[in-house]
């Protein structure tokens, strides 16, 4: 049975990094330091309005540094925090899982074991 601390800590931890973009912005920022240009391009079909607001979020969470240079054009890079970076085995976890999921999903089994 779950008790109530554990229960909030899945709840703090799913709001944080829940959504697809978020955990995909983190995910790119695991190699390193990206523009704000580099990341939407390796998002996809992320827009410019939902990329801006995940970055600010996150940065309010303390999971990445945004840094402005002052120059023309401007230039903005962002940086994972030592938080962010702590996510690593979370996201690389999340992923074996994705693997054995499909690979369960591609041989008709229903239950994982």
């Amino acid at each position: 049975m779950i008790d109530d601390m554990q229960k909030y800590l899945t709840e703090l931890t799913s709001k944080i990094i829940g959504d697809r973009w978020k955990l995909l912005i983190i995910q790119n920022l695991m190699d390193g330091t990206k523009r704000f240009g580099e990341l939407k391009k390796s998002l996809g079909d992320i827009t410019q309005k939902v990329l801006t607001s995940n970055l600010r979020t996150l940065e309010e969470k303390g999971l990445l540094i945004r840094e402005v240079y002052a120059q023309i054009p401007p230039r903005v890079e962002y940086t994972l925090t030592a938080v962010g970076y702590s996510l690593k085995p979370v996201i690389e976890s999340m992923m074996a899982w994705g693997v054995e999921y499909r690979e369960h999903m591609l041989l008709g089994i229903e239950n994982l074991s």
